[in-house]
């Protein structure tokens, strides 16, 4: 097991990286306020995972109330949330009752945001499930749910207790979904860490054929990058770089998402999709070169990842990241590339240049 902290003060919590870490129930509970815990998951994750989940917090005499909701990007929205909501009040869980999230990125969001706002705030352990949980969005204490006009709109800052990260869960997941946590990976190098981005380049059909030390190498060294990027900026709030460049290709791939209907791409899809877009930008202004540019997209085709984006126009695309929650007075920051392994934010690329960068990319 490797053993990572995020630093927040008072509020510093572990990030546990290692095989069988479900049953380590004994984890859990040491993190519970009292032994009374909600677990959250979804109608594919529970079958595999949740009653001996259950009976490992049982054993040490811990409450459970299991809420299994459907699985899928398009129900990260305010009707589920409002069913976790029902099922806490129905089984009278208090301001004491720890939420757990067993699953992907979906599960955490909704149970996390589920944490912060029930009865103002009740505490959250992130069990993930999936490569893209693991390595980005069960860290940090982002959390939230779709709205019609936006991807991820409506949420709170809500830090984890804990989080348990089993790499034995990473055996279940689909090819698809192994690739589309990849995107996230391979964004690590991109945005600050060059040496990681030559690892993954050197390294990229081990962690495709599921290598263990690969995988838990990779792992580690994401949540590494993520820990220390979320300590500096924790909410998000840097006026340059900070917290930000974390969304390299989010803003194109939050159009793609929107755009297409929720759950149609998996996330690390359309993030991969919007990178081409942010780099082929990047190169437009001169940042990038030919040659790194095709190091990028090559790397991120490697992985089995889209590298074109849907064709649905440049002024859908536009429209829809005029949503974007960077956008500030008006103006649009984009999150691009100086070189490969530096990321910028930036609000002055014109919109010709945009625009062109949209079209190039799509088929």
């Amino acid at each position: 097991m490797r053993t990572l902290n995020v630093a927040l003060g008072a509020r510093t919590y572990p990030i546990h990286i290692g095989p069988g870490l479900l049953q380590r129930a004994d984890m859990v509970a040491a993190a519970l306020r009292t032994p009374r815990a909600a677990i959250v998951s979804n109608d594919v994750v529970a079958p595999l995972y949740l009653d001996a989940f259950l009976a490992g917090l049982a054993k040490l005499g811990v409450g459970t109330t299991a809420i299994v909701l459907p699985d899928g990007e398009a129900h990260k929205n305010a009707t589920t949330l409002d069913a976790i909501y029902d099922r806490l009040l129905a089984e009278r869980c208090d301001r004491t009752t720890t939420v757990i999230a067993l699953g992907g990125g979906v599960i955490g969001d909704l149970a996390g945001f589920a944490a912060a706002t029930y009865q103002r705030g009740v505490p959250f352990i992130q069990v993930p499930t999936t490569l893209l949980a693991q390595v980005d969005s069960s860290v940090g204490g982002k959390t939230g749910i779709n709205h019609p006009r936006g991807k991820n709109m409506i949420g709170a800052f809500w830090q984890p207790q804990l989080v348990l990260a089993d790499t034995d869960s990473l055996g279940t997941l689909s090819d698809r979904e192994l690739s589309a946590g990849l995107a996230e990976v391979i964004k690590y190098g991109l945005i600050r860490d060059l040496p990681f981005l030559e690892w993954l380049e050197a390294n990229i059909e081990r962690l495709l054929a599921r290598d263990a030390e690969a995988l838990t190498y990779a792992i580690e060294r994401s949540c590494a990058n993520k820990a220390e990027v979320v300590a500096a900026d924790e909410l998000e709030t840097a006026k340059e770089g900070g917290r930000a460049l974390l969304n390299l290709g989010h803003t194109f791939g939050h159009a793609i998402e929107t755009g297409v209907g929720y759950g149609q791409w998996l996330h690390g899809e359309a993030v991969a999709a919007g990178t081409v877009m942010a780099a082929d930008l990047s190169r437009r202004l001169g940042w990038l070169n030919d040659a790194d540019f095709g190091r990028a997209v090559g790397l991120l085709a490697k992985a089995r990842l889209p590298v074109e984006s849907p064709a649905m126009g440049a002024d859908r695309y536009l429209d829809l990241m005029s949503h974007d929650k960077k956008v500030i007075a008006g103006r649009l920051r984009l999150v691009l590339l100086k070189r490969l392994g530096e990321a910028v934010t930036y609000a002055d690329a014109p919109a010709a240049e945009i625009r062109a960068a949209i079209e190039s990319c799509c088929v």
